[in-house]
């Protein structure tokens, strides 16, 4: 079963596809250049994709799958990164696979404009990168902190859901954070990232006012904080973030976003036809004083006509990028090449610690552990000076006398640990 879906994921991620969709007794949907299409001769049978399921989830995503009905996590399948939703439908399981890079493109090769590379130089501030579902925030968010990661030391946290581009460390350090596996929400991971030493944070997705205040509070903080949020123009994305706090608090957060706010780019994609391939169209604001002025002033209906005047100043609305930029480049990479692994790439593999495992046995892993239990009087008294091995049955490990560590039995007599341990201690001087 898993062979076959490794098969399929390699089949469509040749094809350029950008999702695929499987679901019992129907034909394998995907998306191509944006447009829904469906592979007729191909289907799954309900009880394929219910042995699927079983194959690809371990004990904790099929807790979660049958608590809330829904999971959603990465990983990496045919050298192709696929971020799966698994949720429930009319049809049963249904699954929704998002394909993704194995390797994480650059500002460049995602057709990008290049003065996106100037973010990786900015040591504090407000990025956002917003649009709808499916946009490619996620992976514009990827090549800037990759770039930043190439050009710089620095420390970066990222909080995901899920952790779709595993970022290796290059000159700068980097640690990724998925909700739900390393942290339980963005709202404590923003907590606790201000005690990690960061100097660059990135927060997945901005969803609700908390996780929005605690984002301003850390870019006000003097760090470079690169997050993302579902919004269609830059009003909308202002809007957001400062209708997110209650009436009292609104003015407090107007200021904070100015005083933060350094860059806001609302990216979409569009066909275009002399390419064959979708392209990221960008509209992109920056944090002049300008802007600035308009936002503490709550002018938003302004900030269009700003950016129309704000050429020299890098901005673009998404009619002038269309025009300036994707109409005037010369050579544009298909996107699709960045599905191919790079030759001896690096890779590093994850690693879940059991020391946050609910059901792990901390005192069964410290090192040299002794059980004390009372031995059976046939055997006479332990020796603590020497080693003493009693057979495993009788419920007490070797004692070697170095770095001794006690893990009291509740029927072993505590006088007889004290009296023992004074005579060990007696017997060392």
């Amino acid at each position: 079963m898993q062979k076959r879906f490794t098969d399929l994921i390699s089949t469509y991620a040749k094809n350029g596809s950008s999702d695929v969709h499987i679901c019992g007794g129907q034909p394998i949907i995907y998306r191509h250049n944006g447009a829904i299409k469906s592979e007729n001769k191909i289907s799954w049978s309900h009880q394929d994709v219910d042995n699927l399921v079983l194959s690809i989830l371990n004990a904790k995503n099929m807790a979660m799958l049958r608590d809330r009905w829904s999971v959603d996590f990465a990983a990496s399948v045919a050298n192709v990164r696929i971020r799966i939703n698994i949720f429930n439908s009319d049809r049963g399981p249904s699954l929704a696979i998002r394909l993704l890079p194995d390797t994480i493109p650059t500002i460049d090769k995602l057709n990008l404009h290049p003065s996106l590379q100037s973010i990786s130089d900015l040591k504090e501030g407000l990025v956002l990168i917003c649009g709808v579902t499916g946009c490619g925030k996620t992976t514009t968010i990827a090549s800037i902190l990759d770039d930043i990661n190439h050009k710089r030391a620095a420390h970066i946290v990222t909080l995901e859901d899920p952790i779709e581009y595993r970022i290796q460390s290059r000159m700068s350090f980097v640690e990724q954070r998925e909700i739900g596996t390393h942290v339980p929400s963005f709202e404590r991971g923003l907590i606790d990232v201000m005690r990690e030493d960061p100097d660059v944070i990135m927060v997945g997705e901005l969803r609700d006012p908390q996780a929005i205040a605690l984002t301003l509070n850390a870019a006000e903080s003097g760090h470079l904080v690169i997050a993302t949020l579902h919004a269609t123009n830059m009003e909308d994305a202002l809007y957001r973030i400062i209708n997110s706090a209650p009436l009292e608090a609104e003015e407090y957060i107007r200021y904070q976003l100015a005083s933060t706010i350094s860059w806001v780019i609302v990216q979409k994609l569009v066909h275009l036809e002399q390419n064959g391939y979708r392209l990221p169209l960008l509209s992109i604001m920056r944090g002049t004083s300008q802007i600035k002025g308009l936002i503490r002033d709550k002018k938003l209906f302004q900030i269009d006509n700003s950016m129309h005047t704000s050429k020299a100043d890098g901005m673009f609305t998404h009619e002038r990028y269309l025009k300036e930029y994707l109409e005037t480049r010369e050579k544009f990479y298909n996107p699709m090449l960045n599905f191919r692994q790079e030759t001896g790439a690096i890779t590093d593999s994850p690693y879940n610690s059991p020391l946050f495992d609910a059901g792990f046995d901390i005192g069964a892993k410290t090192k040299n552990p002794v059980v004390l239990r009372d031995k059976p009087k046939s055997s006479g008294k332990i020796k603590m000076n020497d080693p003493v091995d009693f057979p495993d049955d009788d419920g007490i490990l070797t004692i070697d006398g170095t770095d001794l560590q006690y893990q009291i039995d509740e029927n072993y007599d505590l006088s007889k640990i004290i009296s023992e341990t004074e005579n060990h201690l007696k017997n060392k001087k």
